[in-house]
């Protein structure tokens, strides 16, 4: 949870505050395969401004990302970079809006949403990476000369001349 008072800035439009944040993750933040792993620090750089329906957020979050790539399984490390923007309003009308709380507004939404989106979906360790060898399981970028020279399926005995 990742609460930020706001009482000097509350009923005074036109105010402006800026602040950066260093926040410790209590849980992994992203997916099974790449996430902001819990225990690592998201920095925060927040600007809020009060408006008259409320305090307008704008934020841009930075951490490392650590997962394994999704073609031959290396550890990974991505750069993260995110930013939202979002209005907290003092009287909410709707399910969507986020609220100002007891002089205080919450992060942590907007903040998963932002950081989780910006992940890739399938990290790769390079752009070139082959993969694994589906034969062995030898990591394919390790050995780029990697061959099996196994029996020809005899099903596949017909097709041997096909194209000459």
């Amino acid at each position: 949870m990742i609460r930020v008072q706001i009482r000097d800035l509350i009923g005074k439009p036109g105010t402006l505050r800026e602040q950066a944040i260093s926040h410790t993750l209590e849980s992994d933040l992203g997916t099974d395969v790449i996430a902001v792993r819990s225990g690592d620090p998201l920095e925060i750089e927040l600007r809020l401004e009060s408006v008259h329906e409320g305090i307008l957020a704008t934020a841009e979050v930075s951490a490392i990302a650590k997962g394994e790539c999704s073609r031959c399984l290396e550890q990974v490390e991505f750069e993260v970079e995110a930013d939202f923007q979002e209005l907290y309003h003092y009287q909410p009308e709707g399910e969507d809006d986020l609220p100002v709380e007891l002089d205080a507004i919450e992060l942590e939404q907007p903040l998963i949403d932002a950081v989780v989106l910006s992940l890739p979906i399938k990290p790769l360790c390079s752009e070139s990476c082959g993969g694994i060898c589906a034969g062995c399981g030898e990591r394919l970028e390790e050995d780029e000369a990697h061959d099996h020279q196994g029996p020809v399926d005899p099903r596949f005995d017909a097709l041997k001349d096909f194209g000459s």
